[in-house]
C-alpha cells in the first residue's frame, strides 16, 4: 500500500498559532505585517480565511490581471511586490515583510540581496509530497542558536515532532 501524501490541511494547531502570532505581531504599533504569496498559496488558504487577517495580503500572478477577492494586492513578481512597498500609502501602514510561499518564491526571496530571515518549521517525519523548501545554503545562511519569541524545545503533535528553526543571511 502507497503511503498518504500529505495535504495542506494537516497543519498543526500550535503551529498555526505560532504563524499567526510572528505574522500578525508587528514591531511598530499602528501598523501591519505584509504578506506575500504565491497564487497557489492563496488559493490553498480556505476561503474563509482569506485574507489573512490583519495582514496586507500581497499575491503574485502572472496570469491575474486584477488581485483575487479579498486580496489587497497583486503584484506579477517578488521584485514588483517589494515595489508597492515604496508606494507612500502602504509604506505609512506596513512594518514586517513575510513572504509565505510557494517554493518558487522562497527560491528567489532566498536567492535575492539583503540581510534577511529564514523562519522554518523541521518536521522530524519523511512524507509523500510535491512542494518542497529549496535547500537553505550554509554558505548563505546560518542557523541561528535562539531568536526573540521562537520556541527552542522540540514540538510534538498528533504523535509527529517538528521544531522551529531562524536562519540568518550572512554578511557577504
Amino acid at each position: 500500500m502507497a503511503p498518504e501524501k500529505a495535504q495542506c490541511c494537516c497543519i498543526f494547531s500550535n503551529e498555526m498559532k505560532y504563524f499567526q502570532k510572528m505574522t500578525m505581531t508587528p514591531t511598530v504599533e499602528g501598523r501591519q505585517n505584509v504578506v506575500i504569496m504565491g497564487r497557489k498559496t492563496w488559493f490553498s488558504i480556505p476561503a474563509q480565511n482569506r485574507p489573512l487577517k490583519d495582514r496586507i495580503n500581497i499575491v503574485l500572478s502572472r496570469q491575474m490581471k486584477e488581485p483575487p477577492a479579498g486580496a489587497h494586492y497583486l503584484a506579477s513578481d517578488l521584485s514588483s511586490a517589494l515595489s508597492l512597498l515604496d508606494n507612500a500609502e502602504i509604506a505609512a501602514r506596513a512594518d514586517q515583510v513575510w513572504v509565505i510561499g510557494g517554493s518558487s518564491v522562497y527560491k528567489e526571496v532566498m536567492e535575492s540581496l539583503g540581510r534577511q530571515h529564514l523562519f522554518v518549521t523541521r518536521i522530524m517525519q519523511q512524507f509523500d509530497c510535491d512542494t518542497f523548501l529549496p535547500q537553505i545554503s550554509p554558505e548563505k545562511f546560518r542557523l541561528l542558536s535562539e531568536f526573540p519569541d521562537v520556541p527552542k524545545a522540540m514540538q510534538e503533535e498528533d504523535g509527529i515532532q517538528y521544531k522551529y528553526e531562524v536562519y540568518e543571511s550572512v554578511e557577504m
